[in-house]
């Protein structure tokens, strides 16, 4: 009677294995592609557990298996094949050219796709694949304290979290120089994806021609059936066998070091399993030393020393390779090349836009720059409400980056609710963000994780096991997600600015009515402070109506105008100079103009209010004049400063008003007798200069009391530089508070307009 189940024999589960990682599937996808509504069969059938027949059989067909090779049978039962054995007489350099004539196929199938399964576009890994940089210290190994990565903060455009730049050396200059490397990375690094670049490489013989590529993924073979990790000798007997090869040859081939020994994802190896997987690892690598050997594992994994071996760490994406990989993207995932090439160049244009930082930002990790094409393929832009892409930044490195290649962590953290890790996460946040914090020793981390699992589980009567389980917590965040990182021995900080301000605004969020009123109150008291805007932003756009938030930054901008007396008379001189022009403009916007009409010159914020600023041929005539008048005037301080004829022949030429523009007679009067108390331009250089030291302190005030008495402009408030920065800071305040309301922001129009309406006044 034919037996209602099988199982696999352990040669057939190795074998399965590496089918199964052939076609780049996980455990979930090969369940629905049988029908099966859970991976418990698979589990079974690639641990040798006893499986349906019909089951196992449909498994062996999707994977292009024959199932009774596959099958522990008896021998009778098993069905011989013809396999073309290889000859015994073969010297060792014409066995090396056979093998990897029979492995070509299965590595280009195994190796040329990015691993990845969730919905993203994903490319041929050769017509994407960017040269990246690697760090010949680890960040573990580095002894620093937390002023010295403090130091490597630059308040500019390009600021991020990366590590301090060590010396660093590109890929496969690295490999050439070193037979045994451990490369160690944060989630989403591009390891895995160097490492069947590397295997291509080999097997088109454009690396290391003399060796035979071989690509395993230690998550799919690790285990032989028994609950014994794999022994890696029988591992390429078993290979060598299935393609036709003698176990002395195969054997002769490891013994003269033909393989490319790949070995991907230690850390996604179960930790139980981890500590005996190394040890196989060391034999074989001591057994068998003249192999080139390259493993690969998430930073916070390397617990295991390799004897002999290279550690090196990869680095982020720098600005160059940002720009080839976008490129490389794009033209491989869309058929036309010029539409591909312009859509790249639009999306480095607008990823170098001020207001995209914080996603700039997040484009120096490749799985999250491949996220941003994805997104801007199909959208020509980035998202208005930059939270949706934050999420799913952090979705991909919370929880689908291990379920689309079929891992499963064990331990306390695993089992914490996505609900519970994202709190988790922003209390870690918000705590160290507020304390102005980028960089925290892990101790600061653990008091942290600590009082979040005292507050939220059982802990309160056993200190020791909460303090083991807030330090396998904090090892968890590093190793499954690489949202928090290593940067130093003990110092640790976000891996993205970005997620440190996301979380950030996530957690005042979560406050109920009543403390998140009073939360939004502190917040808008940190207006002037240029850190705390992006949390804003986030805010707002978060707010299912931000009109509370917007009222309350106004109320705090008033406030400040109240604490300098010369700052309330400027703009109410400001407003009264406004109400006595006719112009179609916003009045607001108006007021913006003038406020730095004799200062820096900014219309960003008059811009902001009302776009006709941009058109200056189209500027009223009276905004005009007092543009220019401000422009001559300030050419005849830079006179005084620094006398000589050019400058003086610049402010003549600023001075010729009289043919541009309609002026009233007064003013017109008064301004030709200023204009003729100037020494003419024939005496001579020197006889400038000496007017300019002797006349023009007094000429440039008489200049200032004509613009005051006909013009309204040019008031001389002699400011101190604590009122200079005052004033600055309420000015880019006020741009700001703008730019919430223009945002993605759900504000009613009602407060729009009473907000706009009064800005700039006093």
């Amino acid at each position: 009677m034919t037996r209602r189940s099988l199982r696999s024999s352990s040669e057939g589960i190795i074998e399965a294995k590496q089918a199964l990682a052939a076609k780049g599937w996980t455990q979930e996808y090969l369940a629905g592609e049988v029908g099966l509504s859970s991976r418990q069969s698979i589990w079974k059938f690639l641990t040798g557990r006893p499986v349906e027949r019909h089951v196992f059989k449909e498994l062996c067909f999707k994977l292009a298996l024959n199932w009774e090779d596959i099958a522990d049978l008896p021998d009778e039962s098993r069905v011989s094949r013809p396999l073309r054995v290889v000859e015994d007489n073969l010297d060792l350099e014409e066995l090396t050219l056979r093998m990897r004539s029979q492995v070509r196929e299965s590595i280009d199938t195994q190796c040329n796709t990015l691993q990845s399964s969730f919905e993203l576009t994903q490319p041929p890994l050769q017509r994407v694949y960017t040269t990246v940089n690697f760090y010949l210290q680890p960040s573990y190994q580095r002894w620093l304290e937390v002023s010295d990565l403090e130091q490597s903060l630059a308040p500019s455009e390009g600021f991020h979290l990366s590590p301090i730049q060590y010396d660093s050396v590109v890929d496969l200059e690295l490999v050439a120089q070193r037979e045994k490397l451990v490369i160690l990375g944060k989630p989403g690094a591009g390891k895995t994806t160097f490492l069947q670049y590397l295997a291509l490489q080999c097997n088109q013989g454009k690396y290391r021609r003399d060796l035979i590529p071989c690509f395993i993924e230690l998550r799919s073979v690790w285990d032989q059936g028994d609950g014994e990790p794999i022994n890696f000798l029988a591992y390429f007997v078993t290979c060598g066998k299935s393609y036709g090869f003698s176990n002395q040859q195969t054997l002769t081939l490891l013994q003269e070091g033909k393989f490319l020994c790949l070995l991907d994802g230690l850390d996604e190896v179960p930790q139980l399993m981890r500590e005996s997987l190394c040890k196989n690892i060391e034999t074989f690598t001591q057994d068998f030393y003249k192999n080139q050997v390259i493993i690969t594992s998430r930073s916070s994994a390397q617990q295991f020393h390799f004897r002999g071996f290279t550690y090196v760490e990869m680095a982020d994406f720098d600005a160059q390779q940002i720009d080839c990989f976008v490129q490389k993207w794009f033209g491989a995932v869309m058929a036309d090349k010029t539409e591909a090439k312009n859509k790249a160049q639009q999306f480095l244009e607008q990823l170098e836009r001020p207001e995209n930082k914080p996603i700039r930002e997040l484009a120096i990790t490749p799985i999250l720059l491949n996220l941003l094409c994805s997104v801007f393929k199909e959208r020509v832009s980035f998202p208005r409400q930059r939270t949706k892409l934050y999420q799913a930044g952090l979705d991909i490195l919370l929880q689908r980056w291990d379920q689309a290649r079929g891992i499963d962590r064990d331990g306390f953290y695993h089992d914490l609710s996505l609900v519970h890790k994202l709190k988790l996460l922003s209390q870690i946040a918000a705590i160290t963000f507020t304390e102005n914090r980028y960089f925290f020793e892990s101790r600061d981390i653990l008091g942290i994780i600590e009082n979040y699992l005292t507050e939220n589980f059982s802990f309160k009567e056993d200190l020791e096991n909460l303090w083991l389980t807030s330090e396998a917590v904090l090892k968890s965040i590093e190793l499954q997600h690489g949202i928090l990182v290593e940067r130093a021995k003990d110092i640790y900080s976000f891996s993205h600015l970005t997620f440190q301000e996301y979380l950030t605004a996530r957690k005042i969020i979560a406050n109920d009515n009543q403390n998140l009123e009073d939360e939004l109150t502190k917040l808008a008291d940190q207006m002037l402070d240029f850190r705390w805007r992006e949390v804003i932003l986030l805010i707002m756009s978060m707010l299912p109506k931000a009109d509370v938030m917007i009222e309350k930054m106004k109320q705090f901008l008033d406030n400040l105008v109240k604490q300098d007396l010369d700052l309330q008379t400027f703009l109410e001189s400001l407003n009264r100079k406004v109400k006595s022009m006719k112009t179609s403009y916003d009045e607001a916007a108006v007021r913006a103009f003038y406020f730095t009409l004799f200062r820096h010159r900014d219309l960003n914020l008059a811009l902001s209010l009302d776009s006709n600023f941009a058109k200056k041929e189209q500027l009223n005539p009276e905004i005009l004049l007092d543009s220019t008048l401000a422009r001559a005037f300030m050419d005849s301080l830079n006179l005084l400063d620094n006398p000589s004829a050019k400058n003086f022949l610049n402010l003549c030429f600023t001075l010729e008003l009289e043919q541009k523009f309609p002026l009233e007679s007064e003013f017109l009067t008064g301004f030709k007798q200023l204009k003729l108390k100037l020494p003419n331009p024939d005496e001579g250089k020197e006889a400038i200069v000496n007017w300019v030291k002797n006349q023009g302190k007094q000429w440039v005030e008489m200049f200032r009391d004509i613009l005051i008495q006909y013009r309204q402009i040019g008031y001389d408030w002699q400011l101190n530089q604590q009122q200079k920065e005052l004033w600055n800071s309420y000015y880019d305040a006020n741009l700001f508070l703008v730019e919430c309301l223009q945002g993605d922001c759900q504000v009613s129009i009602e407060v729009k307009k009473t907000i706009k309406s009064t800005l700039l006044l006093p």
